[in-house]
Order: structure tokens, then sequence, then C-alpha cells
């Protein structure tokens, strides 16, 4: 018999299939998830609370779950003292784990949990590297505070407070380590700060009956793998053989990665990692030769010099490549599952290296993978997130007509408006064909998937950002424009202001305060019937604005920044239908209170550094934020503004807004109610335009002491004018040549002059539109008339997270 050839017994066909045994490797899917401590943002019921955690395969339909496979309790909990009764406990029913309860009792509470509790997933139905995402569930369960003791696991609600899902692709399962906060839903507003980490293991090999193809491996494919190289020979393998093969290599490809992590979070932490035996046998090829001695010899590969094997096959490093297609298929079914067994005592060995080092670190891993995961926010978001150019006219901005002695004729603004210009129409079309791309879209990556968001992609809100650094002020020159404004990265912007603060390195804390104020205390619907609008006091629907409206977008800044001391202004509270002045110095005074509280507290503890005020208004309440900036009590904390944020703010008033319906609603309050802020909106609150309180509050400067100021408008929103919420031209007047048309061009030129007056450092000026999926409201008056998306600011929070994680610099 000829070396290389396959002994053939008498009665053996090879083309027939036949049945003989294999040996099937088995691997499992484990994944440690990390719960550090469960933090009170926003729930709205003390009580017992306890975290609950499940895994299953994402197309299992709950038949292949994980299985709790150990549990490491790094500290122990302070029981009875810190609100935390009993131990954590194991379900077998439905393989969960669940924490400790522990007793929640007032806002911006901690508890430390701090329990490491590892999954195994088996591959079942997966002969092969898994095919299949892993989606990680966490339940929140809730009990009243008035169970104690032996009664209290059983009067945990067995359904669910609120429910957060991860999903966990296929890409990510040969490795990971990734932070991973849950926050649960907006009616149960927490953190949970965990960490995930995941490599597969050796599960061992039993011995299942094959059944094997004429396409099995055989002399002549053996000869046509020497000729025609390693593809196919790869192709000559079966299909079961090379689903082994591919989980051989996949474990390559996990040892490998599980390696370079624990090489980063040693360099990132700065904490050295002890691997240098483990890397002395990993370099080491003379475990291998014994493997491989048998099936090289009867395949014929020699070595040929320099490391080089005669059918082209190379080492690496000394060692050679076992995941060289070639290579691997000239392996015996025993060289393969010795490789298998060498690579799992590897990878076992890495893991078990990580979850001691994990816990000897765990709270500088918690806040490097933390720091990690808030700089792919804004890469990962970006799919909901268009960034553009924009060109802003920093000369003055006329309207239609120019009536100065020099000019007898009537001039357009063609650099700003077409006849056809709509820039509401236009956004709001911009954002849907960006949806229905989304839609399409096959997002496939390696981080773990938040399911709020990723969970139907097309329903999020997409944002289009318009951002100008550094406004210059304007000239008389109506040839000077600001034109292609690049990009630029904010964190550059921001490069003067940390210098700033790095030239005076003296010792204290920055107060930092944001203050929260609501809008319009009562928000009308108005009900159409046919074609005529008929209104009926019993037919209006009033809204209350509320000193929580915003809480939402305040939980998003605390998660940004802990240490921020906030007001939620309940100064106006039912009190909106005033005046805005007095509106204003209520604001102001309520404003200066804390302000002095909160310094006083902090001298106490030490010596006050430097103070940053921010502000965040939505609908009237911006006016109501600018109204008080003016009061002289206000003077002496101007130097101190930092970010304003505008939700939906009507900055210029409700001068030609295209809202017909809404419009007659805020007729009928003026009527009806004698509103006076409605007057002050609608300009009849004089009947000199120039007299009349819109005018006079453009003339004051509330904005140029911004270091950053935010415009959130929405083209979906009927309630506010597009072009107010923006501080920008509309259609309408730049085309009116009568004295309105002036004077609206008046009070937008006197805003763009405050947001391009010189600051201190750079100042960012930013439009952000958010246009929201409407498709739940369905066809509606809410819809109809815009109030949906007026008050969808209010109710969701994933456009807040996606701005203000992208832009952390400016909530700092």
């Amino acid at each position: 018999m000829g070396r290389g050839q396959l002994k053939k017994f008498p009665d053996e066909k090879p083309h027939r299939a036949q049945v003989m045994p294999v040996v099937m490797m088995d691997t499992v899917q484990e994944i440690a998830v990390y719960i550090h401590r469960f933090h009170n943002l926003d729930l709205f019921q003390q009580g017992w609370y306890q975290i609950k955690i499940t895994m299953r395969w994402e197309d299992s339909e709950n038949t292949y779950v994980g299985t709790p496979a150990r549990v490491i309790q790094y500290e122990a909990p302070n029981l009875g003292s810190d609100g935390i009764y009993g131990v954590w406990r194991i379900d077998d029913t439905d393989n969960s784990f669940s924490t400790q309860p522990f007793r929640i009792k007032y806002a911006k509470q901690d508890v430390l949990l701090s329990v490491m509790v590892a999954f195994n997933l088996s591959r079942g139905k997966f002969e092969g590297p898994s095919t299949s995402a892993v989606v990680l569930k966490f339940e929140l369960m809730y009990a009243p505070i008035s169970e104690n003791g032996s009664e209290l696991h059983a009067s945990l609600d067995p359904d669910p407070a609120a429910v957060h899902e991860f999903r966990i692709p296929t890409k990510a399962l040969l490795g990971l380590h990734s932070y991973c906060p849950v926050h649960f839903d907006i009616f149960h507003a927490a953190l949970v700060d965990t960490s995930v980490h995941i490599s597969p293991l050796k599960a061992g090999s039993y011995m299942a009956p094959q059944k094997v193809s004429s396409d099995s491996c055989t002399t002549e494919d053996v000869s046509a793998q020497r000729s025609t190289g390693s593809n196919q020979a790869l192709s000559s393998v079966s299909s079961a053989d090379m689903k082994q093969v591919m989980l051989v290599k996949a474990l390559f490809d996990a040892r490998d990665l599980l390696l370079e992590e624990l090489q980063k979070l040693s360099l990132g932490i700065d904490r050295a990692i002890d691997l240098t035996d483990f890397m002395s046998k990993l370099n080491d090829v003379t475990h291998f030769d014994s493997i491989l001695q048998s099936s090289l010899g009867t395949a014929n590969i020699k070595f040929s010099g320099q490391g080089k094997l005669r059918n082209g096959l190379e080492r690496s490093n000394g060692a050679l490549d076992f995941r060289n297609n070639g290579l691997i298929c000239h392996l015996s079914q025993d060289d393969l599952l010795n490789i298998f067994h060498l690579l799992g005592d590897q990878l076992l060995y890495l893991w078990n290296t990580f979850l001691k080092f994990h816990r000897d670190n765990k709270i500088k891993i918690l806040e490097f993978l933390r720091d990690a995961w808030a700089k792919d926010r804004r890469a990962e978001w970006s799919i909901w997130m268009v960034y553009t150019k924009v060109e802003m006219p920093h000369h003055y901005i006329h309207s239609g007509v120019d009536e100065s002695p020099n000019h007898g004729v009537h001039k357009r603004v063609s650099s700003l408006w077409k006849l056809t210009d709509d820039p509401a129409h236009t956004a709001a079309m911009r954002a849907e064909l960006h949806r229905r791309s989304i839609a399409q879209m096959k997002i496939n990556n390696r981080s773990i998937q938040d399911m709020h968001i990723f969970g139907d992609p097309s329903r999020i809100p997409i944002i289009i950002v318009e951002r100008v650094m550094n406004a210059p002020r304007r000239t008389l020159s109506e040839n000077s424009y600001l034109r292609n404004v690049d990009l630029i990265d904010l964190r550059s912007s921001e490069a003067g202001n940390k210098l700033d603060g790095a030239s005076s390195q003296q010792k204290g804390r920055d107060l930092k305060i944001v203050v929260f104020v609501h809008g319009f205390q009562k928000v009308l619907i108005l009900v159409a019937v046919k074609f005529d609008l008929i209104f009926r006091a019993s037919h209006l629907h009033l809204r209350k604005g509320h000193h929580l409206d915003l809480r939402l977008v305040r939980n998003q800044w605390l998660l940004i920044d802990p240490k921020i001391e906030f007001l939620m202004s309940e100064a106006n509270e039912d009190k909106t239908s005033g005046d805005f002045g007095e509106m204003g110095l209520r604001l102001a005074e309520e404003v200066v209170s804390f302000i002095k509280k909160k310094m006083v507290k902090v001298s106490r503890s030490g010596s006050l550094r430097d103070i940053k005020l921010s502000f965040v208004g939505h609908s009237i309440g911006n006016i109501i934020i600018r109204t008080a900036l003016a009061e002289s009590s206000m003077e002496p904390y101007l130097r101190y503004l930092h970010t304003y944020v505008s939700l939906s703010g009507p900055h210029l008033g409700y001068l030609y807004s295209s809202n017909s319906l809404f419009n007659s609603g805020l007729w009928l309050l003026k009527k009806l109610k004698n509103t006076q802020c409605i007057h002050q909106l609608t300009f009849t609150d004089d009947p000199d335009l120039r007299n009349t309180f819109f005018y006079k509050l453009c003339k004051q400067k509330t904005l140029e002491n911004f270091k950053h100021i935010i415009l959130l408008s929405s083209p979906q929103d009927g309630y506010v004018p597009y072009h107010s919420a923006r501080i920008e031209s509309c259609q309408a007047a730049s085309w009116d040549n009568t004295k309105k048309g002036k004077v609206f061009m008046e009070m937008l030129n006197d805003c763009l002059d405050q947001i391009r007056a010189p600051s201190a450092g750079h100042r960012l000026f930013m439009r952000c539109d958010v246009n929201f999926d409407m498709s739940s409201y369905g066809r509606n008056l809410n819809t109809f008339i815009g109030r949906a998306a007026h008050i969808e600011f209010l109710e969701t929070d994933i456009f807040a997270r996606f701005i203000m994680w992208s832009f952390q610099e400016l909530f700092h």
C-alpha cells in the first residue's frame, strides 16, 4: 500500500454512505453578570425591590435557557442596616437568579449588591459555533414596604414591575467585556450598575453515530488537496466534520480574544496580571508537535527550512497555524479532539484568571468599562442621528424689502429662502427617508444591544443635528457668510475651557446647578367638527404643567453627572396664565434662594471653587427662564451660566404661526380667559409691536452669557412655530414688507447677536430637530393639531439620551 493511501477492506464500497461513531465536541457559553449597585433615580414607590435575571437563546422559545452555574458574593451586605434582607436565590423552575431583596426609602439611594453570577448556556442544537444571539433579561420585582421577615419572599409580586432586555449578538459570544447599565423604564427610573463578561468554554465530548456521505475525506480527496490547495481541502470535509472544525477554530479565536482583553484591562486600570507561565506554554510548540506527529507523517507533510511546510503552510511565531484550513483537514479525529481539549484547558485557565482579577479590581474594571461604553455611545447611536453642515449668515438679516434711500426696488433674500421652501416639511421628509433606510438596515455588531432601542429601530426618534462653533458677530456686509462649516469634534472645542480650568489649580469644589422649568399650565385640545370649528368648554382637555414634567431629562443628566444639584422649579406651578414678567420674577427669586442655600452648604464642607448654572425649559418655560435672567437679582450669577437647553420654546413668540387650528384655540383663551401670557405670545399685549413684551425681551441680553446653547425643535410640533423654537427666520417673515416683518427681523437679529457675542471660552450653538415616530398614535386629533409631538418631549427620554450622551462635555 502506497504512502498516503487509505486501506480498503474487501467488502468496502468507498462511495456508499455508512454509519460510524464520531466523537462530538461540546462547549458551553458562559456569560457572567456582575451587579455592582442599585441606584434609585426616580422610583415612585417605597418598598422592597429585587432584581431577577434570566437568559435564553433568541430563537429558542425559552427551550434552551441559561443555567446559573456559579455565584460569587464579593462583599457580604450588612443585613438590616442597609435595607437588605436575606440572600440571593436561584430558582430551578425557570433557571433564574435573584438578588437579595433591598428596601428603597428615598431618592438617589444607593444599594451595594456586589455579586457576580455566571450563566451556562448549552449550545444544544448548535453543533458548531453558535448562530443565535442571547437575550439577557432583567426584571424588577416589588413588594410593599409593610412586608418584612419571612413573609417578604412570598409577598414579592410574581409579575415584574418593570423589565429591561438586552441582546448579545452572535459576534459577541466569542468574548466580550462590557458595561451594561440597566435603567428599566420611565416609570421605574433606576440605574443598575452591571457589567457583562462572556467566553465559550469546553464542556466535554461524547460519542455519536455519524452518517458519512461520499463527500468525506478519501484518498482521492487528499491527493486533490495537495495539488489544488487548502480551499478544496476544506470543501472535502463532511458537513458534520466541518462544524467540528469550525468549533475548534472558534475556540482559537476565543482564546486569543480573551487573552487580548485581559491585557487591555490590565493596562486600562494599571494593574498587572501574571500570565508569564501561560505565555511561555502558549509559545512553546513542543506540546503541539506530539499532537501533529502522526497526522503530519501520514499526510506526507514535511518541513523545508525556516519553519515552512512543503504544501505552503507556515509556522506563526514558531507555532503551526492550526486555523489554516488545509492543515486542519489533515488532522485525524483524535488529533482534532486533542487540540479541542488543549484549547479548552487554556480558555478555562484564562477565564478563571479573569474572574480572580475581576474580584480583586471590581471597581476599577467597572469604571474602565463604563468610560469605554460612554465613548462608544456616540458611534452606536449615530444610526439615528444625522449631523449636518449649516450655513449661518452673520450679516444683518433683512426682510423682503430694503427701504433705504439707496435702494428703490424690492430685494429678495434668495440666499435664505426659495418660494417652495418649507423648512418644517423638508425636515420631516428628510427624517422620514432616514427612518425608512433604518428599517432596511441590518445592524450587526459586537456590542450589547439595548432592546428599548434595538427592539424596533425604525420607531426610535430621528435627530438632525445642526451646529456652528464660535458663531461670529454680525456685520452689515451681506456678502459675508460662514461657509462650509465643518463639524468640528466637540472635544477640540472644549480644549480651551479645559486649559482655562487647568491654569488655576486651586482646591475646592465646583457647584453645578441645573434648573428645570415646566411649561404652560394648560395644554389645550380643540374639537373639530367636519370643517367648522366648534369650541365648547366641555370639550376642552386641560393638562397642567408640573414641576416634574422634565424629570426624564433630569434623570439622564444625573446619569451623566451624579454630582449636580437640581432645582425642579415650582414657583410658577398653577400660575402660568399670568404675566411673563411676574413669572420671571418668581423664578429669579426661587433660583437665587436655591443658589445661596447650596453655596452655604458647600462652604461648610470646604471651599467653593466655581459655579456652573444651567437651565432646561419646556415650551413657555423657556420664556420664563429668559425673563428671569433679565431680572436684576440674577445679575451677580450671569457669569456662571453654563448650558442652556430649550425644548420647543417659542423664543420669537407666535408671529407667523401656521397652525390655524391651534391659533384659534389661542384666540379662544384670550377671549374667554383673558390669559395675559397668551396676549404676550401673540403680540396683542400692546398696539405698537415695538412696545410688546417679546420685542423688549429680545433686546435683553438673556442668552449671551451661556457657554452652550442647544435648541430642540420638532417639525411635528404644532404648538410652537418651528422657526420660533429654532430662532431662525421663516418664509412668511422674509417676504413680509410690513412693519410686522421688520419687527420680527429685528427680534431675530437681536437674539442671534446674543448667540454670536464673544464669550470667555468656546461657545457651542446647536439646533436639534427631533422627529418622533407617530405611528403608535394613529390618526387622531392629537397628531393632527401637533400636540402629540409637543408632549412627547416630556414622555420619552430616548432623544435626550442620544443628545446628552453624544455631547457629554456640555453636561459636566
